[in-house]
């Protein structure tokens, strides 16, 4: 059984639940199984709790973890910083989700910008159980890899204007396509994707209208 443990190791049962107290006010989680017996969680937990300014997310399953206030249409821009407190036993990916709706459902869509601790960026859009790539895995020297204390710190923006989607990592652009590339859309909640194994730190979640 699958447990998602938020601040002083309260249990939630369900896969999607409200954040309780010391997590960040009004966030919701989803929690997904590994579907791969070759590549399993290594706990039944996930743990998120507020740390400093932001919060941290350590799995355990991957998630995804949303305000449903944060939602936002036409042009705008997306940014977290992200700091990868230790690598994983093998590439994992996090940052940002944008163009969210129905998330608690399973027909629940949104569009992901996720970078690795081996330098890789992916965006990926999903609409139910059908993800497409926007962006295939790929490589850029704008990606902080870990240091020798194992950790990294990136910056992630979506930047949303006109018929343009920009993705950014540490202020640099990595990727610029039509926005209409994202079939699940890019209106809709903002919120972050934490995959599993990982344990990550989140600070200055904001998006910003022009």
């Amino acid at each position: 059984m699958i447990r998602v443990v938020f601040s002083f190791l309260l249990v939630i049962t369900s896969l999607v639940a409200p954040l309780a107290a010391q997590a960040p006010d009004g966030w919701r989680a989803r929690v997904d199984l590994s579907q791969s017996a070759a590549d399993p969680d290594d706990i039944s937990e996930v743990k998120l709790v507020t740390m400093g300014k932001g919060f941290r997310v350590t799995g355990g399953p991957a998630g995804t973890f949303w305000h449903p206030a944060n939602a936002v249409a036409g042009n705008y821009t997306a940014r977290a910083t992200f700091t990868l407190m230790k690598p994983s036993n093998h590439t994992n990916y996090y940052g940002l989700i944008f163009g969210g709706a129905d998330l608690e459902t399973p027909s629940q869509r949104y569009a992901y910008f996720l970078v690795a601790q081996n330098g890789t960026f992916i965006i990926r859009s999903r609409r139910g159980d059908n993800v497409q790539d926007v962006q295939a895995r790929l490589a850029h020297d704008a990606i902080r890899r870990p240091g020798a204390d194992g950790r990294s710190i990136n910056t992630l923006e979506v930047r949303v204007n006109g018929a343009t989607a920009s993705y950014l990592v540490n202020g640099t652009v990595v990727h610029t396509a039509p926005k209409t590339t994202v079939n699940a859309g890019t209106d809709g909640i903002v919120g972050v994707r934490v995959n599993h194994l990982l344990d990550v730190h989140v600070e200055g979640f904001e998006t910003q209208r022009p």
